[in-house]
């Protein structure tokens, strides 16, 4: 039948004609000839499909029965699908089914219930027996039994792992637990209170083997501490026994300088021994120095075998338990009262340390072997630790020392100059007049010139040099902390002495030169230590030891300061010269004597700065210094005069006479800077330039004062010759000058116009 449902193609009936054009249209005989195909195709199908149902007959017969007869069956299910409902309905039976299900259930729980409850009473009343058991045990001195049953008990209760919304009885067992265990604590610290006991006046300590201890005769010591170690409470039992034999026998063992000695002693008796007996005898010698501590390490181990011995009864597990109680405590001692106390205080010694690091190693290998100390955890051979380490320790105590040393010598300084210093001339190596007996006089490494210095900086370099010197004798770890501690204790000055001196470094006084001079002598020092130390240095430090990187530090510190004291000086002269109020009508005697008084307080100030500075300040650097100051104040003066915008006759008297007044009391400062130039000819400083060079004001404000009295003409010839400008004058200050001293005229007018002509050239 398939073929016959296949698509229809309408071009395949055209076969005889071209369609290859899908738009080509079709003609009246071509859609005649399709009808006719169509209907004949038509006719076709019809009779192929009657064929099949004739050749299908029974087939299509035997379905059409089935249908039929499943219609007939939905019909009689759904007549009894109607019938069961219709009983439902009048008998609610599933109500009685679902109360019957939840009976059942109740009932189920119920029992469940019933017998869990019984089962939590066996078990309770099962404890409950056990903990009576176990208490009547102990009170018939059968202590390890109680002491299991404590430890089963203690897992069966649950102990330290309680649950919220447990049954109250729980807590009650819990706390009839807790008092039996309380209980056997205090019976078992009694009775080692009592088995172990110090006797003052005998000095001994006395251990007993057997005990009466309340009402329980014949306890034996064994007993008790196999019933603790099962218990587990070893170390609270033995806590106070461990107190008594580390204060009356460890310390007095370990006693440098004076140990006591000991002697064991046993009782037998008729069951055995009875007790032993630990003598602590006094040292026969006044003072014995077990600077070996082979002696001191023997006494310990003689204690402590007596501890492994007699009370832990030759038991690796109970004498470890007294190890971690005690042993803690036991190195603190050994270390605090004899390796401290020998740890050498010069780098030269600690070869002979090495003895002690051997015998302290031996004296921890020994506890091992007793088991007194654990040979897994490295925590317990703190010993060896320190003595092995006691070069870092020896190190760190010098470190601590020489930054105590450095700090001590900073702040108690008081920056005075010594009083046998006198300075009648410049500070000049391989100089006689310099050479001065006082330690606080010292060269400069890179440079020609001394220069005098605080009694700090020359104790701190002198404890750095010091402290250099034992780098280069000892070994890497301990050079290492030395290093750094020289470091440090330079690094001090930096912060110490600043904080220390602020207040007299905002005023003119020696302690700011003092200061700068400590810096600049601090930084040519730093940057020598290395040539002068390295060499010598430990290899392992040689390319790590930098000292240059502080040097620019100090320098740039120097210089602050150098500079904080120049400005300081300059503003008080200005302060001073503002109250010349310009040099204003100073014809008039109350401004005349106000002009003076302001110069005359300036020259004091110059005087003062020159006494400090010369005197304490290298020849270079005065020079530098005081030019700078001068050279503010001659400017300042020669401006103010200068901006005068008319001067009588007399005016001009006066400012001259100020100017030579002031020159002439300034004198012996500018000799100074002379003396300054003429000795600084050995220094690495250029000094050809006269100090008019260096001083530019200078020369310009004597011309000044020559100008105020010279002719117009003369004035006009020394601009044209040239000797005005090289004197640092301008064209604008001398004509505004012209103007202020000479009245409008034709020749005045002739001079300005011969002034602005040279000008031009």
């Amino acid at each position: 039948m398939d073929p016959l449902f296949d698509r229809i193609n309408v071009r395949d009936l055209l076969s005889g004609h071209d369609l290859s054009d899908p738009s080509t249209p079709l003609s009246t005989p071509d859609l005649r000839l399709i009808i006719s195909r169509l209907e004949s195709h038509s006719l076709h199908i019809k009779s192929k499909v009657r064929s099949y149902l004739l050749s299908h007959r029974e087939d299509f017969a035997s379905l059409f029965s089935q249908c039929n007869d499943a219609v007939f069956k939905t019909s009689e299910i759904s007549d009894n699908v109607s019938g069961i409902l219709s009983l439902i309905s009048d008998r609610p039976i599933d109500v009685e089914i679902r109360k019957l299900v939840d009976e059942i259930g109740r009932t189920t729980k119920e029992a469940r219930e019933k017998r869990e409850m019984l089962g939590l009473l066996k078990i309770i009343v099962g404890i409950c027996e056990r903990l009576e058991g176990a208490r009547s045990a102990f009170s018939d001195g059968r202590l390890r039994f109680s002491a299991e049953e404590v430890k089963e008990l203690k897992k069966a209760l649950r102990i330290g792992d309680e649950e919220e919304g447990e049954p109250i009885v729980y807590g009650l067992l819990r706390k009839q637990w807790a008092d039996l265990f309380d209980e056997m604590q205090d019976f078992f610290s009694k009775f080692m209170e009592n088995a172990v006991r110090f006797e003052q006046d005998s000095r001994t300590i006395r251990v007993k083997y057997k005990l009466c201890v309340d009402k329980m005769d014949g306890i034996e010591l064994h007993t008790v501490m196999e019933a603790m170690d099962v218990a587990g409470i070893l170390d609270y039992s033995l806590a106070k026994a461990a107190d008594l034999i580390i204060k009356h026998a460890i310390t007095p063992a370990v006693s440098y300088g004076s140990p006591a000695m000991f002697a064991e002693d046993v009782n037998q008796g008729s069951e055995g021994i009875s007790e032993a007996v630990l003598k602590i005898l006094p040292s026969q010698d006044c003072k014995i120095v077990d600077v070996d501590g082979d002696a001191i390490y023997a006494r310990v181990i003689q204690v402590i075998k007596f501890i492994f011995k007699h009370i832990c009864f030759e038991n690796g597990s109970w004498i470890r338990s007294f190890g971690r109680l005690t042993w803690p405590r036991i190195s603190d001692i050994i270390i605090s009262k004899f390796l401290s106390k020998v740890v050498p205080e010069d780098a030269s010694k600690l070869v002979d340390f090495q003895k002690i690091v051997k015998c302290t190693s031996e004296f921890e290998f020994s506890l091992k072997e007793m088991m007194f100390l654990s040979a897994s955890d490295g925590k317990d051979y703190r010993l060896s630790s320190f003595s092995e380490n006691v070069e870092v320790h020896f190190a760190f105590r010098k470190k601590t020392e020489v930054l105590g040393k450095a700090r001590n010598l900073l702040l108690q300084c008081d920056f005075s100059v010594p009083q046998d210093y006198t300075s009648k001339g410049p500070l000049l190596k391989n100089d006689g007049m310099a050479i001065n007996s006082s330690n606080q006089v010292v060269d400069l490494i890179f440079s020609s010139e001394r220069c005098v210095v605080s009694k700090a900086a020359s104790q701190l370099m002198e404890l750095v040099h010091q402290t250099l010197q034992d780098v280069c004798l000892s070994s890497a770890r301990v050079a290492w902390e030395f290093y750094h501690a020289v470091r440090d204790a330079i690094l001090l000055y930096e912060a110490v002495i600043p904080v220390k001196l602020e207040r007299q470094l905002d005023g003119i006084n020696q302690v700011a030169i003092l200061m700068y001079n400590d810096c600049l002598f601090l930084s040519q020092e730093i940057l020598g230590l290395a040539f002068e130390y390295r060499t010598d240095f430990p290899d392992s430090i040689k390319e790590h030891a930098v000292f240059a990187d502080m040097a620019p530090r100090f320098h740039l510190m120097a210089e602050e300061i150098l500079q904080r004291q120049i400005q300081i000086v300059i503003f008080n002269l200005r302060e001073v010269i503002d109250g010349a109020d310009g040099f204003q009508n100073t014809h008039q005697m109350q401004q005349f004597e106000s002009a003076k008084f302001s110069i005359d307080q300036a020259v004091f100030i110059l005087e003062k700065v020159h006494i400090i500075w010369e005197s304490l300040l290298r020849p270079s650097t005065y020079k530098r210094s005081m030019c700078m100051v001068l050279e503010s104040v001659f400017s300042r003066i020669t401006k103010d005069i200068l901006l005068l915008d008319d001067l009588a006759a007399e005016e001009t008297l006066q400012l001259q006479r100020l100017i030579h007044m002031m020159l002439d009391n300034l004198s012996s400062l500018l000799k100074s800077l002379i003396s300054a130039f003429d000795s600084n000819e050995k220094s690495e400083e250029d000094t050809s330039r006269p100090i008019d060079d260096l001083i530019p004001s200078l020369r310009k404000i004597r011309k000044l004062g020559e100008l105020l009295d010279m002719p117009l003409k003369s004035i006009t010839s020394a601009w044209e010759s040239g000797e005005l400008m090289s004197c640092g004058f301008t064209i604008l200050e001398l004509k505004d000058f012209i103007r202020a001293i000479f009245a409008d005229s034709t020749l005045r007018k002739e001079c300005i116009w011969r002034i602005e002509n040279v000008s031009l050239y």
